[in-house]
């Protein structure tokens, strides 16, 4: 018995494959934290802090003066060497002073070339040299539980870093100006305020998407714009200034169709929109669309909820005719309407 002990215990008393297991988790944990490090070292010179003057909400005070201010920050990186950078809509969103600081202690105004709210993506541009771009990623190409690795400025601790893997692909979120983003990433790679506009990066050191938002009360729910869409909403931005969308004039809801027109219509959809209001000498009403009408497909396509209309009116809706299928009064009516720019 005593020799049995001793042959799996080994001569010290310990397990002999304990050692090179310790070595294996440590050679582990050391590749993990030289890849974190090394992106971190890679990428860190292109994250730029953003600090922000807005006009201040409130009402004027005899301290304030006329024209006070509220102040904001939030991180960005450079994409160019010609200096745009990317950040987040809600943090340059209207405005009034830009301050880009760069890690070498650099700091420059920074002008807004334009934002898009519906997307929550921006770009503004800073004019100096030697700026360290950085790649974007195919973001197609993500899986569930590959590293991310997020590099920002949470409440003003410059140029932090925390790592954790890819949660989830394909969710949507809701931005301020109501509308949904497409396409999102989950991470669980600690974002707080400030992070806003950082870069969300993978273990080669290129941006898989921008943080944009976290679930304040969870822990772990972060979540990014993928890079394939940021580089569309980008590229709109620095050629136009804006990322162009259609609109039909008319205020809607989306409804259920009682189950007796389902029936009688055969129609592939549950639910319509209901066109609550019409906005006089709009597209709607140039279409002949009245309060009551409710939508079920345009260009063929159902369209049973808001966010589904708001995606069928893309850019390539304006000013071109589009087929819709209307439910008024218990018939089915084909109407074209010619969708305009939204403003």
């Amino acid at each position: 018995m005593l020799e049995f002990l001793s042959t799996v215990a080994g001569s010290n008393g310990s397990n002999p494959d304990s050692g090179s297991l310790i070595d294996k988790d440590g050679s582990l944990l050391d590749t993990y934290s030289r890849t974190v490090s090394g992106v971190a070292r890679q990428v860190s010179g292109a994250v730029v802090h953003l600090k922000v003057q807005k006009p201040n909400p409130q009402t004027k005070s005899r301290a304030q003066g006329p024209n006070p201010q509220n102040g904001g920050s939030g991180s960005g990186f450079v994409i160019s060497s010609d200096g745009f950078v990317v950040t987040n809509s809600h943090v340059v969103n209207g405005a009034t002073h830009i301050e880009a600081s760069l890690p070498d202690g650099r700091s420059f105004h920074a002008s807004l070339i334009g934002d898009d709210p519906s997307t929550d993506i921006a770009v503004v541009k800073i004019d100096g040299d030697n700026l360290t771009p950085t790649r974007f990623a195919d973001s197609s190409n993500l899986q569930v539980g590959q590293i991310a690795i997020a590099i920002g400025n949470p409440f003003g601790f410059q140029y932090s870093v925390t790592a954790g893997v890819v949660s989830a692909l394909g969710r949507t979120l809701r931005t301020q100006s109501g509308r949904l983003i497409d396409d999102v990433i989950q991470t669980d790679a600690a974002l707080n305020p400030g992070n806003s506009g950082g870069p969300l990066v993978d273990s080669f050191g290129q941006v898989i998407g921008v943080n944009t938002a976290v679930i304040l009360p969870a822990q772990g729910l972060c979540f990014a714009v993928a890079s394939n869409l940021v580089k569309y909403v980008v590229g709109k931005l620095i050629l136009e200034g804006r990322v162009r969308r259609g609109m039909l004039g008319i205020g809607a809801q989306a409804v259920p169709l009682p189950t007796k027109w389902l029936n009688a219509l055969e129609v592939p959809t549950k639910g319509g929109i209901q066109i609550q209001s019409v906005e006089s000498g709009g597209p709607a009403d140039k279409s002949g669309l009245r309060a009551g009408d409710v939508i079920l497909q345009f260009e063929g396509k159902p369209v049973d909820t808001i966010d589904t209309l708001h995606k069928v009116l893309d850019e390539s809706s304006i000013g071109r005719n589009v087929t819709l299928w209307v439910l008024r009064d218990g018939q089915l009516k084909s109407m074209v309407a010619v969708p305009m720019e939204m403003r």
